[in-house]
């Protein structure tokens, strides 16, 4: 079992490359196709892209690859913690990836609203975890039981947020505010949430351009 603070396995080199981000297309995705494995997945993380499944008109759904002309961040500093969700971390207790594959499976229920985590996917980032890139903060109850958390990749001083689950009330938020806390801790600098959303934004999340995100991702990855 991996943990926060073992230094990843080192992959080499990926098969795949991006094109420099100045050539990229002025949309939010920016190439399709390629694969899943560990080398190619933390090279994207380091070029500022992620994976997540596209449909395009007459083929069979095939890998996209984002990289959101506004991209949404947490600044660890502005994470907004509310009297409810004080109460909830006073009785709920965080661990980190003692439960991994149930946190990322907890994210992917079949019937969750624009699920995108598909086999293909899961399959990856079990392998990430596995070689210490992939990381899960989980939180359970009074009695011991996991009722949210959330899951993401760590390179160096950028921790990119993948997706959150929660079964009881501010689970998912308690998670959250254990990763701050963390990576403030561990003296890193970039929390990326891909897109912002009317729930991403109450917790005090913000919108940046492309540019100023990739300009913060090199601060934070070459630490």
């Amino acid at each position: 079992m991996t943990s926060w603070q073992d230094t990843p396995v080192e992959l080499g080199l990926s098969i795949w490359n991006f094109p420099p981000a100045t050539e990229w297309p002025q949309y939010d995705i920016v190439g399709r196709g390629a694969d899943l494995e560990p080398a190619t997945l933390i090279h994207a993380y380091r070029s500022g892209v992620f994976p997540m499944s596209s449909d395009m008109p007459n083929r069979n759904p095939d890998m996209g690859w984002w990289s959101p002309m506004m991209r949404g961040i947490l600044p660890l500093n502005q994470l907004r913690i509310t009297r409810s969700m004080r109460n909830s971390a006073r009785k709920y207790s965080v661990r980190i990836d003692t439960c991994f594959e149930r946190v990322l499976r907890g994210c992917a229920v079949p019937n969750r609203e624009g699920g995108w985590i598909t086999k293909d996917i899961i399959d990856a980032y079990m392998i990430l975890h596995e070689l210490g890139w992939a990381h899960s903060f989980e939180t359970f109850d009074e009695s011991g039981v996991l009722i949210g958390g959330l899951y993401g990749v760590r390179v160096n001083g950028l921790f990119a947020g993948e997706s959150m689950f929660h079964l009881k009330r501010d689970a998912s938020k308690v998670a959250l505010m254990h990763l701050v806390a963390t990576m403030h801790d561990s003296a890193m600098s970039l929390l990326d949430v891909q897109w912002l959303t009317p729930h991403l934004e109450t917790l005090g999340a913000m919108e940046i351009p492309r540019d100023d995100y990739l300009r913060r991702l090199g601060e934070a990855v070459n630490l």
